[in-house]
């Protein structure tokens, strides 16, 4: 089965791979100036749980304004958060400048597996990644749309998250050893545009003959998953603050949730609890509205409110110009927060 798989894939692969920016063609060569190792690394880090369409418009400003690795370990931290609002899970905007800086002090990125993981903020699944698509070594890619081909084409019945060790054994059984990089991305493409989640394209596919999950009948019921635990709500308040054309602007805690990020002050909400209701102003708030947020563990309903006009803010903080707003980086929840106190 590992030949005929990973033959019929190739061959489908060759024929439909998707164009993508950080992408080379099959058979095409890769960069000589040294950036394809930077750049697979780069698109690899933004795509984690993100859509392709949300992580292009980011990798095409990452790369012109930081076009080598050795580019973006120069530039401050927070320019580059800034630049990563709105693509989320901001520790990884954090890891990447670490790493970005650990590779610049060894003059590249290592090529086996096992020295990249050795990068700070290289899990297993980039390390993988990044050894088979950038250096051509032999590496098992397991992503959320590996999975789901992989699931089904072997007919594996575990719920996750229990399955990802079966399917990782089964991957590695269909990995070839030569273009393991060109195979990993046509793992990716099947999952992404033929073997969905939803609607399987059966009768498009190039595995379909060798797929259990297909002669079982019901391939889109895998893999199994576990069923969900429902997210728990909590309360916050965020505090627009302005005065001659500027609004306050605080910057958060270096760790934990939209670390490093500018923000809005608020009243110390968490993904443990809720926030205190405390404004760091006396005086009269008018309320703008609520915004809703959906993090990876929790969601929350923040309450905005407005004071304009005050005379100091008090405690650390930066008048920001608000005809500048859009540079100042704000991660996406301080953005609709914005959008709702600015239409007020």
């Amino acid at each position: 089965m590992a030949a005929t798989v990973s033959e019929h894939l190739l061959d489908w692969y060759d024929a439909h791979a998707r164009d993508l920016p950080w992408r080379a063609r099959p058979g095409a060569p890769r960069p000589a100036d040294g950036s394809w190792p930077y750049q697979v690394w780069l698109s690899e880090v933004m795509l984690q749980q993100t859509t392709v369409a949300a992580v292009k418009p980011y990798f095409a400003a990452f790369t012109t304004r930081w076009p080598t690795v050795e580019a973006l370990a120069a530039a401050p931290e927070e320019d580059v958060m800034a630049a990563w609002a709105g693509l989320g899970y901001y520790s990884r905007a954090r890891n990447l400048v670490q790493c970005a800086r650990a590779v610049a002090r060894r003059g590249g990125f290592p090529q086996t597996e096992a020295e990249l993981r050795e990068l700070p903020g290289l899990g297993a699944y980039t390390a993988a990644a990044v050894a088979a698509i950038a250096f051509g070594q032999r590496a098992v890619v397991v992503d959320a749309n590996v999975e789901r081909v992989v699931a089904r084409l072997f007919a594996i019945e575990a719920p996750l998250p229990g399955a990802r060790k079966p399917i990782r054994v089964a991957a590695d059984a269909i990995t070839p050893d030569d273009r393991a990089g060109d195979f990993a991305q046509a793992m990716m493409d099947l999952g992404a545009t033929i073997c969905t989640s939803r609607d399987p394209q059966c009768l498009l596919c190039p595995l379909s003959q060798a797929c259990r999950g297909r002669a079982a009948g019901d391939p889109a019921r895998l893999p199994v998953k576990a069923p969900k635990k429902p997210k728990p709500l909590r309360q916050g308040q965020a505090y627009w603050i302005e005065r001659d054309g500027a609004v306050w602007l605080v910057k958060r805690a270096g760790t934990g949730m939209l670390g490093g990020m500018r923000a809005l002050p608020d009243d110390g909400w968490s993904a443990r609890g809720d926030g205190s209701g405390e404004p760091p102003l006396q005086g009269v708030w008018e309320s703008a509205g609520l915004v809703r947020h959906t993090f990876t563990h929790f969601a929350l309903e923040l309450s905005v409110h407005i004071q304009r006009d005050v005379p100091a803010a008090g405690g650390s903080g930066e008048w920001w110009p608000l005809d500048r707003l859009d540079e100042a980086g704000l991660p996406t929840l301080f953005a609709k927060a914005a959008r709702l106190a600015l239409a007020d």
